[in-house]
């Protein structure tokens, strides 16, 4: 029988081990050149591999094992070490003063020039972080099922689709590589899953993707917009911009926008902040699909909340959840795949729990995060109504069941939906902010773990492993149906078909 201290050594090697070869990436120069905004293979393996070595440590702290395990702890950093040995291809003014010394604290982050309203803008690679495969496990599961297709290839098929749908390059661009950086951080149901309803609301003009946002109305602090219903990636990233020279002029960025559409993952938006040394938060309403606590119809949308806060060397928090219990993406995604959804997800047309995903998607009817009032889900559901507040009752946008109902068909009227992007300077408060941040998020991490091989994550944690691990794989990995859809959409469109490896 082994002591504990040999078994949590071997404990410690063979698990953040196997982190560390998940992250592990081959350093190839002009591999890593290739990859458009935020897919950049070093910088992955560079986050992940310290994320590791301290996990490793903190681990090995807990356990209360000497000097074998720091050992191990000590290997383990060496094999960090020579996983992360590229260099960054970008340096670069980005935004003028937008871009602040965040991206210079951050010499892993790559310089990628992104096309904004047709000017050439330049942003930066959004924030990294890791993600526990087990937690996307739904979104990836059967590696029968799954056609493995890279990312420049799927960013590719995105532009194509769009540019095919009215779509000026530049939005194209934009709107693609949002949808990308969504299955690239594991968020599956918003990424390419989202592609076909972009299109067909482009096809049957509920979305005008030659719009461009208009400020309405503006103060030193805040700005009212006008999305004049363009496509939501097009409208999110000029808001959140805006935000943020405000906030690096005075402080703080408060920017609502009406006649907006789907805006993808809200996390987009805070890493923007984030990249120029902010703190950003994100705010979106959708159309009705959860239920007001004791009611069996739905009033309010998922409208989600992102917060994400820059930390030291890399590190930092990252919040991007619905106030419902799931996305309706995830609910699209088990429909998809013919499996069951969990009980608490959503309600069927009796009002009480179903775990039929397709009887939860027909009845569109998902339950607030936290569930039934019994388990507080009347906390999801103020939330909720928090975000109508700041986004469709601010911005003058529809708001609750006003809003038209958006289905794969796409829609038939405009949906004005409302938004909120808030950057605020952390340079205008106590010094040292980053520094706390981590020591924040090193507190957490650090707590003792009910199951060993379940470490304590942060907000953000989840996304980064499983970028390391779609380069470790080479490709996105997408259920077969969505490579049919695909297909389809190739057919319909009259564009080259996507290559799956």
């Amino acid at each position: 029988m082994h002591s504990p201290s040999v078994s949590s050594v071997r404990f410690v090697g063979v698990h953040f081990k196997g982190l560390l070869a998940r992250a592990a990436l081959p350093q190839s120069a002009s591999s890593h050149q290739q990859r458009g905004y935020c897919t950049g293979s070093s910088p992955v393996a560079q986050t992940s591999s310290r994320w590791a070595t301290m996990m490793a440590t903190a681990t090995v702290r807990r356990l209360g094992v000497n000097a074998p395990a720091m050992l191990v702890v000590r290997l383990l950093s060496g094999t960090a070490n020579s996983s992360s040995t590229l260099s960054s291809t970008g340096g670069g003014a980005g935004q003028g003063s937008e871009i602040s010394s965040w991206n210079k604290r951050k010499p892993q982050c790559r310089e990628h020039h992104q096309l904004t309203c047709g000017q050439e803008q330049q942003a930066h690679s959004p924030f990294f972080h890791v993600q526990h495969q087990k937690q996307r496990s739904m979104s990836t599961t059967g590696a029968a099922k799954k056609g493995l297709v890279a990312v420049e290839e799927a960013r590719r098929f995105m532009v194509d689709c769009l540019i095919k749908s009215n779509t000026p390059p530049a939005h194209a661009k934009q709107q693609a590589d949002l949808l990308v950086e969504a299955d690239y951080r594991g968020h599956f149901s918003h990424g390419m899953n989202r592609l076909e309803m972009y299109i067909n609301d482009l096809h049957k003009n509920a979305c005008n993707g030659s719009a461009v946002p208009a400020v309405l109305n503006e103060t030193p602090a805040t700005a009212w917009v006008d999305g004049n219903n363009g496509l939501g990636a097009v409208v999110g990233n000029f808001c959140m911009d805006l935000a943020i020279r405000k906030a690096k002029e005075v402080g703080v960025g408060w920017v609502c926008a009406k006649r907006s559409n789907h805006y993808g993952i809200a996390g987009w938006y805070t890493l923007r902040a984030m990249n120029a040394g902010c703190i950003g938060m994100s705010m979106t309403n959708t159309s009705p699909l959860a239920s007001p606590t004791r009611s069996k119809e739905a009033a309010l949308g998922t409208n989600p909340i992102s917060v994400g806060a820059p930390g030291k060397d890399g590190d930092g928090f990252v919040l991007d959840m619905a106030t419902t219990a799931v996305a309706v993406g995830k609910i699209e995604m088990q429909r998809r795949k013919n499996e069951p959804i969990p009980v608490g997800w959503a309600q069927g047309p009796d009002g009480h729990p179903t775990t039929d995903a397709s009887v939860a998607f027909d009845t569109a009817c998902l339950m607030p995060l936290g569930g039934t009032e019994l388990t507080s889900g009347y906390k999801g559901y103020g939330l909720g109504a928090m975000v109508e507040v700041f986004c469709g009752v601010l911005a003058g946008a529809n708001y609750a069941t006003k809003i038209r109902k958006w289905t794969h068909a796409g829609a038939d009227s405009e949906a004005d939906l409302g938004q909120c992007f808030v950057a605020i300077n952390p340079a205008c408060f106590a010094p040292g902010f980053e520094g706390r941040l981590s020591d924040l998020t090193g507190i957490l991490r650090n707590m003792p773990m009910t199951d060993p091989n379940h470490p304590v994550l942060v907000a953000g944690d989840p996304e980064l492993h499983h970028m390391a691990m779609v380069d470790k794989e080479g490709g996105l990995a997408y259920h077969v149906n969505q490579i049919k859809t695909c297909s389809e959409l190739s057919e319909r469109l009259g564009v080259k078909p996507i290559e799956v490896i």
